[in-house]
């Protein structure tokens, strides 16, 4: 193995053992109950500290991944070029509480992110690092694999030699303290390092409360301090307090398209509805597993990337005095869960919205004539099933489905607090719906911003669905057909989503809404109150061009109500999977094309 793609990996084996509890299990007899306890050794002296029963598990799980991968970390040592005596003696020299690279050891650690594609937000470290002095720190911050950790090393590496030698890059474990990074920062400025880089800083308990340390001593004085984790709940907590206004924020956990393609070297709107979200897909650019490979993995990245990153930072801030009415979950061990549930519940909302649009009575008519119609396989679902029926059937299905999920009651309180908390980790997203003639009439549609994390789960909704005794009627080729037929309709509401998000973030001067008539609507209206006009759109999942399509776009009455409330209409569009065109003066833009532009 190359002596870069080794350090590498040794790089990531300790970040993941950094992450993991360290020590073991014991169990204690009292009174004849059983009591389990977490035992660790903290400067020198053992410590014990009770857990629970429910909780023995996944902590067992836990250390004993931990001990594997330290295994592993062992082996991968072994076969690492020895350094010269040159390289020990330089690196004795310092006497450090922490994990810290510097020098040598750090250029091999960072060596082969040279060959990676940068994300474009990179701009804004590149900026801080290299620009003037600001006393502030920078934070670096999103959920689990949105690059964070290579964007720091992409930093290092293209600093020039006369200021690398000045950098230090500090990998904090959750044994370390504040104090211990503390005495490490006081070594490395008396030494003369400038550009210090910390990952996982959340990691410390004592991180929110005394954040205020790295720029009130250190960036004060002169030093450039980044901060980076995935513990965005507690960044945002800790700009609101220790680090107001002392603090530039970077978020990473949005990743739009055009970056989906450059970065990761992936292109097709199918492909980023599918695995959009996170920088792990394997592809052209980076090679690991897809965390939406399937709906295990986005549950498993809901559960430790979402839910415990809200519990974890509650649990640090204020000592715990920010539960508010999330509490009592917390202190009966469900809030985990409970955060979990109101992601599923919003992607079960919309995939439901989806297959009530799709089997609503005329729709579900058109989709058994689309089938009939088939040349290769047609298939004439009236035969089977009664439509009225199939459509209360499949809104019962759903909501059983949905209630079986549940095990733990949400109530409106806890549904409102926690959107807000995924809507500071930047994971939801509220674009307005808005109706005319009725313009006091106002609601809104939650939108996720990985993309990836909702198809997995209304893919495994619809599976569920279709194993009902009335669909197993019909023949695996006719479920089959529906299926598909579902998770098209499925792909194209995500396509819609993606293209209003997408275009109200590059946006932020104009108003990007979702228009709604007493019959039809406009999937997207772009309105600009400098100029007072406005764009028009459909959004097809479509490659083929018909009239059908703009039939909206060119409807008088709506027009009218449009330009009066929003201004003179300066284009009308339809945006969809073929190429560019024009028809009837309707402008046709590819989705790929138009969402690398904005």
């Amino acid at each position: 193995m190359e002596q870069d793609k080794l350090i590498d990996e040794i790089t990531e084996l300790e970040r993941q053992i950094a992450i993991l509890p360290e020590g073991s299990i014991t169990k204690k007899k009292i009174k004849n109950k059983e009591y389990y306890y977490h035992r660790t050794v903290q400067n020198g002296k053992r410590v014990e500290n009770y857990i629970r029963y429910d909780e023995v598990p996944e902590l067992e799980a836990q250390i004993a991944r931990r001990r594997e991968l330290q295994k592993k970390l062992k082996e991968r040592k072994k076969l690492l070029v020895p350094v010269t005596d040159e390289k020990k003696k330089t690196a004795e020299e310092f006497h450090f509480r922490t994990m810290v690279r510097y020098g040598k050891q750090l250029r091999a650690q960072i060596a082969l992110t040279r060959n990676y594609k940068k994300r474009e937000c990179i701009r804004s470290l590149r900026d801080y690092i290299l620009g003037e002095t600001q006393e502030k720190v920078f934070i670096l911050y999103g959920l689990r694999r949105t690059g964070k950790t290579t964007m720091i090393r992409q930093i290092l590496a293209e600093l020039p030699p006369e200021l690398f030698k000045k950098a230090a890059f500090i990998q904090v474990t959750s044994r370390d303290t504040l104090a211990d990074v503390d005495e490490d920062l006081r070594e490395l400025e008396k030494n003369g390092f400038r550009y210090v880089f910390l990952d996982e800083v959340t990691l410390m308990e004592d991180f929110v409360e005394g954040a205020a340390i790295f720029s009130d001593i250190y960036a004060s004085s002169g030093m450039k301090i980044v901060l980076s984790g995935t513990d965005s709940l507690g960044f945002a907590f800790s700009k609101e307090e220790q680090l107001y206004d002392r603090c530039i924020m970077l978020h990473t956990t949005f990743i739009p398209y055009r970056e989906f393609e450059t970065v990761l070297g992936i292109a097709g709107i199918d492909e980023y509805i599918r695995y959009g979200g996170t920088m792990s897909l394997g592809g052209v650019n980076y090679n690991e597993n897809a965390p939406f490979a399937n709906s295990k993995n986005a549950g498993e990245y809901i559960d430790t990337a979402i839910a415990k990153n809200i519990q974890h930072s509650l649990k640090m801030y204020e000592y715990g005095g920010h539960f508010r009415q999330l509490l009592d979950l917390y202190e009966k061990r469900e809030l985990t869960n409970v955060i979990n549930r109101v992601v599923e519940d919003i992607n079960h909302r919309f995939t439901r919205s989806v297959v009530e649009r799709t089997f609503r009575s005329h729709d579900i008519s058109v989709t058994a004539a689309n089938l009939l119609r088939d040349r290769e396989n047609p298939i004439n679902v009236k035969e089977h099933l009664d439509i009225d029926k199939v459509t209360m059937g499949i809104m019962k299905m759903l909501d059983l489905l949905n209630k079986e999920e549940q095990s733990v009651d949400i109530e409106e309180c806890h549904m409102v607090q926690i959107k807000e908390y995924l809507t500071l980790l930047d994971l939801i997203m509220e674009i307005e719906l808005e109706s005319l003639p009725e313009v006091e009439k106002k609601a809104s549609i939650t939108v996720l911003t990985q993309p990836g994390m909702r198809y997995a789960q209304a893919d495994a909704i619809v599976e569920n669905m279709l194993l009902d005794a009335k669909f197993q009627e019909l023949s695996i080729k006719e479920r089959q057909h529906i299926l598909e037929r579902l998770l098209s309709e499925i792909r194209g509401r995500m396509m819609e989503d993606i293209v209003l998000l997408e275009t109200k973030i590059a946006k932020p001067d104009q108003k990007v809404f979702k228009l709604q008539f007493a019959v039809g609507e406009f999937d997207m209206v772009v309105f600009d109150p400098k100029t007072l006009t406005c764009k028009i759109y459909e959004v097809k999942y479509s490659k083929e061009r018909v009239k059908n399509q703009y039939r909206h776009l060119v409807d008088e009455q709506k027009c009218q109500m449009t330009s009066h409330r929003y201004g003179e209409i300066e284009g009308r569009y339809v945006i969809y999977r073929g190429e560019h065109a024009e028809m009837d003066g309707i402008e046709y833009l590819n989705v790929e094309e138009y969402l690398k532009s904005l």
